[in-house]
């Protein structure tokens, strides 16, 4: 049974392992080797989970996916979601997304992007109410797509 709670500094070296693994996917779909969730350091890693929002997925022990949040303003603008790749497709993510959305509920709205091939990305984000707001050439094999949810209103 996966449980998420928050990470602490300790856990830097093994999101930094899991990050490199769920990230090497996308490096080869775009043919960069040197995106930053790449080559970012232990020591990175750490001072984020020191000073932002860090929620880990672990299942028996084992860490299984991350994501990050931040505030900034009233927009949470969430980063590096992660699921190990023997673990994707069943609903960690999903939840990852979830829990950072009640984590953070004097959000106003929350913001992240992801490449513009990354289509498993881009349907997890739609079917959780993140839609597109813009797009952003940053290199010429690579297109940000960026998107925001905005909290649902009460029924």
């Amino acid at each position: 049974m996966v449980e998420i709670t928050r990470a602490v500094p300790g856990d830097a070296g093994e999101i930094l392992t899991l990050q490199r693994a769920a990230y090497v996917i996308e490096a080869q779909l775009y043919g960069d080797p040197f995106i930053a969730p790449l080559v970012e350091s232990l020591d990175q890693v750490r001072t984020v989970i020191e000073t932002a929002l860090v929620l880990k997925a672990t299942d028996g022990g084992r860490v299984v996916g991350a994501v990050r949040g931040r505030l900034s303003g009233t927009t949470c603008l969430v980063g590096r979601l992660v699921v190990a790749p023997d673990r994707q497709g069943q609903g960690i993510g999903t939840a990852l997304l979830a829990a950072i959305h009640e984590a953070v509920p004097e959000a106003a709205a929350f913001d992240l992007f992801t490449g513009h091939l990354s289509e498993g990305n881009l349907r997890l984000y739609r079917r959780l109410g993140y839609r597109e707001t813009q797009r952003e050439r940053v290199q010429d094999h690579l297109m940000l797509v960026h998107l925001r949810r905005e909290p649902q209103p009460a029924r």
